[in-house]
């Protein structure tokens, strides 16, 4: 697919939507390719801070569904640094085009300096704000706008599933 392509499977209202995520969540970034080094360097870090927690939990035979959830973080978050790390490498740029795979001179950025892939769109609700609302009146409104990836869902459904299960992981034990 090129960039901003899209397949619909439940009409306007579910989306395979083509795009590339630059930084963090929400497309925001840390400035220039030191940022992104950065950024890169960090997101390592925290998967071995979660892989040692994990592993922790497992010897001291935590709660398995905490266990399972630190596992869904780990798996997104390892996701999405394999896009960072090695996309950028692999792949041609996919700006009007699709992407090449292992393109002659190499790929559109070096190591830690790629960007992460994010497909699914699911715009629920379309409209504009009312006229009368201060400094949005007219704009348009979409509920629910990021673009996200199945790393994301991981991400996001392990420490939801978290705080909603927080006294049965974390209670006291007898």
């Amino acid at each position: 697919m090129m960039m901003g392509e899209e397949i619909q499977f439940f009409g306007k209202y579910g989306m395979i939507h083509f795009t590339e995520n630059n930084g963090m969540a929400f497309g925001m970034e840390l400035g220039g390719s030191w940022g992104k080094l950065f950024l890169s360097i960090f997101r390592l870090g925290a998967v071995g801070a979660i892989g040692y927690y994990m592993w922790y939990l497992i010897k001291n035979k935590s709660h398995q569904g905490l266990v399972l959830c630190i596992a869904a973080i780990l798996a997104g978050a390892l996701g999405n640094i394999i896009d960072s790390v090695f996309y950028g490498v692999i792949f041609s740029d996919s700006y009007y085009q699709v992407a090449t795979l292992l393109p002659q001179g190499g790929g559109y950025a070096g190591w830690l300096q790629g960007r992460v892939v994010d497909m699914f769109y699911f715009p629920i609700l379309q409209g504009h704000y009312p006229q009368w609302v201060p400094s949005l009146g007219g704009d348009q409104f979409i509920f629910f706008r990021p673009v996200f990836n199945t790393a994301d869902s991981a991400i996001s459904v392990g420490v939801a599933v978290i705080l909603l299960f927080q006294k049965r992981f974390f209670g006291t034990k007898e």
